[in-house]
């Protein structure tokens, strides 16, 4: 999927240790990350797992909402990329998964979130939204809320979020 007609690029560099690579559907690894109970919560507001039908319907969902991304870190300069979640890059949304547990807290989503606006003032975007940010979700609340977002509108479970650019 493109956003307003602009190509994805195959690969966002973001330093050295972390980049976005664009969705493929070979995304199996992904699974673990959407049978995890606390993940479930903060992602869908309930615990039921994904199995792999549910995995592809999510993912080609958000394909049509924006530009979808694997995170990608390397632990080490010696090291490989590995995948440890995902983020959609949309004007209406941004959700965005750091499927390690291990990994969270680190500052990786927030150089994520930070080169996605990037991104967006660079093709002149007005402004960037997040749909809904559960009351409980305090970690994306400060996520979000770090990088110069605002809560906005109150949703059924917590509050949509505006970064005027």
């Amino acid at each position: 999927m493109t956003v307003e007609r602009i190509d994805q690029p195959e690969t966002i560099p973001i330093d050295t240790a972390l980049r976005l690579r664009k969705y493929s559907d070979d995304c199996s690894f992904a699974l673990k990350w959407y049978q995890d109970e606390e993940t479930l919560l903060l992602v869908d507001g309930k615990n039921t797992p994904y199995d792999m039908k549910r995995l592809y319907q999510m993912y080609h969902y958000l394909q049509k909402q924006g530009e979808v991304y694997f995170i990608e870190y390397q632990p080490d300069a010696c090291a490989e990329f590995v995948p440890i979640g995902d983020v959609t890059f949309g004007k209406d949304d941004i959700p965005i998964v750091i499927g390690d547990r291990t990994l969270r807290g680190k500052g990786i989503g927030k150089r994520v979130i930070q080169a996605l606006i990037d991104r967006a003032k660079s093709f002149g975007f007005p402004s960037l939204r997040v749909a809904d940010i559960y009351d409980y979700n305090i970690g994306s609340q400060r996520l979000f809320e770090s990088c110069g977002f605002h809560a906005t509108t109150a949703t059924d479970r917590g509050h949509s979020y505006e970064l005027l650019l």
